[in-house]
């Protein structure tokens, strides 16, 4: 028995195991594991697929036919014409001319009603134009003068100021100015007898020099007024100075005439 169950026992070990089966069963278990990992992959949405629309839960497109009353377009070829119409309005006729009302002849005349006189349209001529006479003379000196002032003048006054130097008011106008302005600040009106005319004046001279200081002040004019003469010189001899002359004035003095009116 010890030998029969030796026997038995070396012949299971000697006898080869199977392979075919658990092998194909084995590859037909992976297969199967991939094929459900793809399938839950693309289900999932983890795999980009070309399918058409999204990838939702699809729906569905509703579509009405309408009736045939829209206007379809034409097939007619499109107008090159460059008048809106082929045919444009007309120009309106001239108006027709107003006819004469022909008189009756056999009508009696009403005495006393003037009848209106026709006027016949006699054509105007203009008026002949008189041609003037040529002369064997040439035609020169004969515009007016020029009111422009002239660089060689002898006098320029401004108010109660004569200067009688040249041209220098017209290109020193303000120093004439700055003289009549300092002389009627220092003549004092109230010195002069109101028994003095209105209007009078009293005319004196004086000089300036290069400094702008003033000499020999004196009476040209007499206004008849004692005081009125006294207070004009008086004025000349209490300006201090004018100011020094201008530089473009090439002189060393100055002669200014100058009147006083009370």
């Amino acid at each position: 028995m010890n030998a029969l169950k030796s026997t038995q026992h070396l012949e299971e070990e000697l006898t080869p195991d199977p392979v075919v089966a658990p092998a194909f069963g084995s590859v037909a278990l992976h297969l199967g594991l991939v094929g459900s990992i793809l399938l839950w992959g693309v289900l999932g949405g983890f795999f980009h697929h070309n399918l058409w629309g999204s990838p939702g839960t699809g729906g569905a497109i509703q579509v009405n036919l309408v009736s045939s009353a829209l206007p379809l377009p034409s097939d007619q070829p499109i107008n090159q014409n460059v008048l809106s119409t082929e045919t444009p309005s007309q120009a309106p006729a001239p108006p027709e001319p107003k006819t004469k009302q022909a008189e009756d002849e056999t009508a009696i005349p009403i005495l006393g009603k003037r009848k209106k006189p026709e006027h016949e349209n006699t054509p105007k001529t203009p008026p002949k134009q008189q041609t003037p006479t040529p002369t064997n003379r040439a035609a020169y000196g004969e515009q007016a003068g020029s009111n422009m002032p002239r660089a060689a003048q002898s006098s320029l006054t401004s108010g109660p100021t004569t200067v009688n130097s040249g041209d220098f008011g017209s290109r020193f106008g303000w120093y004439v100015d700055g003289i009549s302005r300092k002389m009627a600040a220092s003549w004092f009106k109230s010195l002069v007898d109101p028994a003095t005319p209105r209007g009078a004046r009293a005319y004196i001279d004086f000089t300036i020099y290069r400094d702008g200081s003033v000499g020999n002040p004196q009476l040209e004019r007499s206004s008849g007024s004692s005081t009125l003469d006294r207070s004009c010189l008086d004025a000349a001899r209490r300006v201090d100075t004018f100011g020094p002359l201008p530089g473009g004035y090439n002189q060393s003095t100055l002669l200014v005439s100058y009147y006083c009116e009370y």
